[in-house]
């Protein structure tokens, strides 16, 4: 299986590079994995789509501003960080200029009220900083930290909580989930009331989500590893939903890769958390979704390849080609698709 074999053309003004004055006013594409029938809806006709005792699964992982522009010690050298991951006492960060950022590099941001040392330098390039502060750090990224938005959005973003779900709760993601980004309280309580249940995880987004694939055979590419866990009262709401008939919904591929690493091999869930690497593509048995709400991809990415595995490289490849026809928006402040 080739890499090229994913790939599709978007003409480049299809991207988009704001968000919708409201959030659910997007377009929903909706695809039946199994006979590939593809239909034109908005976003708010969840409610007409999703039946009482299915259950939402949400990322409710925060993004944190973790792009911070500061400068070198001595000689003031201009400097941007951004943090990936922490480790320890540190974070791997990556920073322009690298070159410029050998370990033992001092570092000031702000006010000088953040200071930082590069302690390590690692394989991929990335830096290990050690972070010199006084209070809560997360408090200080707040103030002087910028969001990391993705490469492919060239505007600035006014409202900085537009890049954030909702229901967001638990800081840690370095991109944020976008599937969710389409829900508003009004609607998850519209849904609710419905019948449909709600459940939360976590898996905090890297940055490898937007790196692209390499290797010319899929098989070849290694994944970026991410952190996530369930608690036992998600477990339990997934175990009573697929007892009682009920669909499995994820929100998001970040959703979905929770779901599919935590879950035992019949599909049942406990309290769990760790480290995943999982890459899902054509082949990949699903354990635990029974369908999934999800933004347009970039091509030959890792994410256009789970779709593929979930609905059908022919179906989503001609669901993507119709999207470009009908002038859908694309990517994180794009529109949707439901597949089912």
């Amino acid at each position: 299986m080739k890499t090229h074999d994913f790939w599709y053309d978007l003409p480049q003004e299809l991207i988009a590079q704001t968000p919708l004055a409201r959030r659910d006013a997007s377009r929903l594409l909706t695809l039946d994995r199994v006979t590939g029938e593809i239909a034109h809806r908005t976003f708010t006709d969840l409610e007409e789509l999703l039946r009482p005792g299915d259950c939402l699964v949400l990322n409710d992982s925060r993004v944190i501003p973790a792009r911070l522009l500061g400068h070198r010690l001595p000689g003031g050298g201009a400097v941007e960080v951004l943090l990936l991951r922490e480790r320890g006492n540190a974070w791997e960060c990556l920073t322009k200029p690298g070159r410029k950022t050998h370990t033992g590099t001092e570092l000031s941001f702000g006010d000088g009220t953040l200071t930082a040392t590069v302690v390590g330098e690692l394989d991929d390039g990335n830096k290990l900083v050690e972070f010199h502060y006084d209070g809560i750090f997360l408090e200080i990224l707040e103030r002087l930290g910028k969001m990391p938005l993705p490469p492919y959005i060239r505007e600035e973003l006014e409202d900085a909580e537009r890049y954030q779900t909702v229901y967001s709760k638990v800081s840690g993601s370095a991109a944020a989930p976008t599937a969710g980004l389409h829900f508003t309280k009004e609607l998850l309580q519209r849904l609710q009331q419905k019948g449909v249940r709600i459940a939360y995880v976590t898996l905090h987004v890297g940055l490898g989500t937007f790196r692209p694939v390499k290797a010319e055979e899929v098989t070849e590419h290694h994944m970026h590893s991410e952190y996530c866990f369930m608690t036992q009262q998600t477990a339990d709401l997934l175990n009573e939903t697929k007892k009682s008939g009920g669909r499995v919904v994820c929100v998001g591929t970040t959703s979905c890769r929770t779901l599919e690493s935590l879950a035992d091999e019949d599909g049942h869930f406990r309290e769990a958390s760790a480290w995943t690497d999982i890459f899902i593509y054509p082949g990949y048995r699903f354990r635990a979704m029974d369908a999934l709400i999800t933004n347009f991809h970039l091509p030959e990415s890792t994410l256009i390849m789970l779709v593929s595995a979930f609905a059908g490289r022919e179906h989503i490849l001609n669901a993507y080609r119709i999207a470009v026809q009908e002038r859908y928006r694309f990517f994180s402040f794009g529109d949707a698709m439901f597949i089912s």
